[in-house]
Parts: C-alpha cells; structure tokens; sequence
C-alpha cells in the first residue's frame, strides 16, 4: 500500500524532512497515561496546561466522521475535555464548500477544521489558514510519511492527515440486476429515480468526467462546460442529489445505487447487509482530509493540542474503527481487526489505486466556472426543461416493464 500511495506525492524528500524537523520528544518513549479503558496519551506531553483557563475550542468536522459514543463507541471527546479541561463546541458539515462559504463569510470563528485536499489548497492561497507549531504536535511523527508533502501543502506547513479514502459506487444488490462496474451506470435510464448522486460540485464533475475519460481536475471552463453537460444529461435519471442524507436513504432501501465515499460505504454496509460497494473501472478520486486551523482561531495553541490528540495511536485507533475510514497514523493500522485491515473498500489493492487521481487546487476562472455552472445545472429543471424528466421516467418505465414481461415469459417456458 506505501509504494502505490507514494505515486500521488510530490516529494517523498519533504515528508522526510518534517519528520526529522519534529521536537526531540516527539521520538521519544513516553509513559502513557491511562484517560479510560480504552484511551492511553503520551506521558511526555502537558496535557493539563490550560485547564484552569476555561477555553472551549470550536470544531467543525465532517459528519459521522469521530468517534462520538454512540452505538457503542468510545466518546473521544469526551475523553479530551476530561484529560484536558478544555470545553469542545463540535460542530459538522458536509461538503467542503459548505465549510469554505461558512468561514469566508466570516459568520463563524473555528479553531479546528476538516478541509480535503484541494481545499487545504485553496485556503492556503487566500491566506484562510494559521502555519503549525509543531512543538505542540510532536505526535505528528505518527503519521506515515507516505502521507506528508502533498503538493496542496508540500512541507506540510498548514496541514496534518487525518483520515483518507476513495470514492465508487455504493449500491443496493435486491434492486440492482447486474452489479454497477462503471461510471456510467449512474445515467442508466432503468434505474431512472432510483440513483442518488452527490450534491456538491467536486465531485460530481469528478464523476462525470470519469466516464468521459477525462481528468477529474478541469484545466479549462470549456471543459469544465463539457462535463456539466453530461451531468445535464444525468438530471432526469437522478432522485436527489445528497451527502449525510445518503445513510438514511440507501440504508432504507430508497435507492438503488450512489456515489459516495468507500469509508461511509463500509458503515451503510454493517447497517443494511444488502448493500455492496464496487470502484468503478474508469478510475477513482483518492483523497487525504486534514485537520487545520484558520488564522481566526482564538485559542491556537489548544487547537495544536486538539490536533496532537487525534494523532494519539489509541485515539486514530477508536475513531478509525468506529467510522471506517482509512487512517495514517501507521500504528493504528497495526492495531485494526483483519477484517477491516485488508478490506478492499478501507484499503483498495494496487489495481484501483493506479487508477486513482487526486484532486488539486483549481485556478480561480477555472474553479468559478466550475460553482457557477453546477448551480445553473442543479437549476436545470426550473427553467422549462422538467418534460425531460417525463420522457425519462416513461422510458425507465417502458424498460422495466419489458423485463418484467421477458422474465415471466421465461418462467412460463420453463415451467412448460
């Protein structure tokens, strides 16, 4: 998995020297401290440093995306606001745009964020993000150095890994006849209704793109024009386009497939045994979340702190299991049960990943273009062209009758 990972690095060189740059103490043997049954820090570390100061650190996370104490999990929040005294406000989104239009609009002030890749990148550039003090994150010597020096944050200045993963198809196997193997089965017209898709622009270009055997990172708007014209075309096929709701619906049998992220995959798969998932040949998006802390953050040095917690092995651990992403701290992936350790969906084999692409940061026309003509396609509908939509439905219906009708002419046959 390191050598097939280190392809999407830009310089293997730059990760080494972040590692070497940590604190002494960052590579030295700690006596842990024991903060539950299940939680254990370093010894070396001032855990309790601000605790008579009454801070409360804003969070803004992804959805489902920490181990939180629900189902049975361990509450690793909870956990640091005993061993520190530090208050959390946690708080999710769910998609990066969402988070990047709530902090540009300076509506919220957050001391730790989430943003992916390109994200990361795109902050960077407008100055949205505070450079780390890595004195007060030695435990970043965790994280595998064939998860450092991406070209978004090459020495990682701004950024430190917190999960990663790939996307592809989740799908309902009593509602799919064949199992979906492409891109392109998303614009299937017998499932017209039935395909669910993501409702943010990233990715949904990212899909189509795909399937048109181009790269998910648009160089041009005439091809970023291209693209949105085939997702055009995919509108009257699509029930809804989503991102947390996607649990509730295909948990619930409400759809037969979608796109979306392998490790939230793996939690609708335990949830409802009837779903599958599958990379799509065309390729995948491969992509690193990080955790970051804006220039407005109030309390920087918690937050650095915050930040060395989640990079505890113990810590990674638990919120690895419970959410089923994929982790980078390299001790936790030692600690995971097999099933989870060699799992295809968690840890894809080196036939998806050469396939794989990552997104990277967008010029500012490009990525305008991008926004700008996701919203007129998601609007598609409104401006007279919602008899598309019936033309659609009548063919999946026309479809689906037939194949009912060439199935019970079969039986009929056999039954003979």
């Amino acid at each position: 998995m390191n050598r097939i990972m280190r392809r999407f690095l830009v310089s293997g060189v730059a990760a080494a020297s972040l590692v070497a740059a940590l604190p002494a103490t960052a590579l030295a043997e700690a006596a842990p401290i024991q903060v539950n049954e299940d939680i254990q820090v370093s010894g070396d570390y001032d855990w309790t440093r601000f605790a008579d100061e009454h801070i409360t650190l804003n969070v803004y996370n992804w959805g489902l995306y920490i181990s939180d104490g629900s189902d049975e999990s361990v509450d690793v929040i909870s956990a640091f606001e005993d061993l520190t005294g530090i208050s959390i406000n946690y708080t999710t989104f769910d998609s990066n745009e969402s988070l990047y239009a709530k902090i540009k609009s300076g509506g919220a002030n957050y001391d730790v964020i989430f943003p992916s890749d390109y994200m990361v990148g795109k902050m960077i550039e407008e100055d949205m993000l505070a450079p780390l003090d890595y004195d007060n994150i030695p435990n970043m010597a965790n994280i595998g150095s064939e998860y450092l020096g991406w070209g978004f944050d090459p020495d990682n200045t701004y950024s430190v890994p917190y999960m990663w993963g790939t996307t592809g198809i989740i799908y309902n196997t009593t509602m799919v006849q064949e199992p979906p193997t492409s891109w392109a089965d998303l614009w299937d017209v017998e499932y017209a209704g039935n395909v669910l898709m993501f409702n943010n622009s990233r990715d949904a270009y990212a899909i189509a793109a795909k399937k048109l055997g181009l790269s998910l990172n648009p160089s041009s708007v005439e091809e970023v024009t291209t693209v949105m014209q085939e997702l055009q075309k995919q509108k009257p096929i699509v029930q809804a386009y989503v991102m947390d709701e996607i649990f509730d619906k295909m948990e619930g049998g409400e759809a037969a497939m979608a796109p979306y992220y392998a490790g939230d995959a793996l939690t609708m798969i335990a949830d409802n045994p009837d779903l599958a998932f599958v990379s799509p040949t065309e390729g995948v998006n491969f992509f690193v979340d990080s955790m970051c802390i804006p220039v407005t953050c109030k309390y920087k040095e918690a937050a650095e702190m915050f930040i060395n917690y989640l990079c505890e092995p113990s810590v990674g651990y638990q919120n690895c299991d419970y959410i089923g992403y994929s982790t980078p701290i390299t001790a936790v992936w030692e600690m995971l049960d097999d099933d989870l350790k060699y799992s295809p969906i968690a840890y894809p084999d080196e036939e998806v990943m050469q396939k794989a692409e990552a997104f990277v940061t967008l010029s500012d026309e490009v990525n305008s273009a991008l926004d700008q003509q996701w919203s007129e396609m998601k609007s598609y509908d409104e401006n007279g062209n919602g008899w598309m939509v019936v033309v659609f439905l009548v063919a999946a219906l026309l479809i689906s009758g037939w194949n009912i009708t060439r199935k019970m002419r079969k039986r009929m046959r056999d039954d003979y």
